[in-house]
């Protein structure tokens, strides 16, 4: 670890700061103190879940008391926390993802990196999931609990910075199952957008036939969905939708008018 910080603090003043990630259960003190001195200024935690039973039953080798302990650490030194989190884990549940969550929202993360679960080869999940043990969350599955999950975070104030793997050609090749896509946040995206007019049209009892549907500028591709998914969901049912910018709408920001 002090290696390659001392690698980096020559060139200390030509970038904001370091973020690293680590395991819960290495932090203490007198590792915060290396790492301030060194110029790190964000820690994320590999936490997965906070559910006990989830994380047992995945070998993760730390406990949620431990992501507690180690969070409130981070926080009073100083440092950004960063919370990582897997949905769709050996055991795990929408309500226990969920859960996970609102843990972290109750520790005042800073960020969090949102990750459904993926198998490789040569896993202890991939010997679950031959064995009839495990079946792995589907990439509809994950999109439905993330689409819940990021609305969640951003309500407090929680910067999402990543939502589902890198893809690469290593992880590709590797895959066995499981909740993969190389434009994962993206259908995220399109799911909650998505939610947004279903729930406005259930709120206001809009009638079928022609809606128009205002969204921002920057919004708008979100908004139709990928290969126009979302428009195609509202016209099989019963609905003609139209989609139209409106530059005094934030990111989010969405309204319907009758046709």
């Amino acid at each position: 670890m002090i290696s390659l910080l001392s690698a980096a603090k020559e060139f200390i003043d030509k970038f904001k700061g370091i973020r690293i990630s680590t395991r819960p259960d290495c932090i203490d003190t007198e590792v915060l103190k290396i790492l301030k001195d060194f110029g790190v200024t964000s820690i994320e935690l590999g936490a997965q879940s906070m559910d006990d039973r989830v994380l047992l039953l995945n070998n993760r080798g730390h406990n949620s008391e431990s992501v507690r302990k180690s969070s409130k650490l981070i926080k009073a030194s100083g440092f950004s926390l960063g919370l990582q989190m897997m949905t769709g884990l050996y055991g795990s549940s929408d309500e226990s993802d969920i859960f996970t969550a609102q843990e972290f929202i109750k520790l005042k993360c800073d960020t969090v990196r949102i990750y459904p679960t993926v198998l490789l080869k040569n896993t202890y999940l991939e010997e679950l999931f031959y064995c009839g043990e495990y079946e792995p969350q589907s990439v509809e599955a994950a999109v439905n609990i993330c689409s819940k999950l990021i609305p969640m975070f951003e309500q407090a104030d929680v910067s999402v910075i990543r939502v589902g793997l890198h893809s690469s050609d290593t992880l590709e090749e590797n895959i066995v199952a499981g909740a993969y896509h190389p434009a994962f946040r993206e259908l995220c995206e399109n799911k909650i957008y998505l939610n947004y007019i279903l729930d406005l049209i259930k709120t206001d009892n809009f009638r079928k036939g022609r809606i128009n549907v205002f969204v921002s500028p920057s919004s708008l591709s979100k908004a139709i969905g990928q290969n126009k998914t979302n428009f195609n969901v509202l016209l099989n049912l019963g609905y003609e939708p139209k989609f139209i910018e409106d530059s005094k709408l934030m990111n989010r920001q969405i309204y319907l008018q009758e046709g």
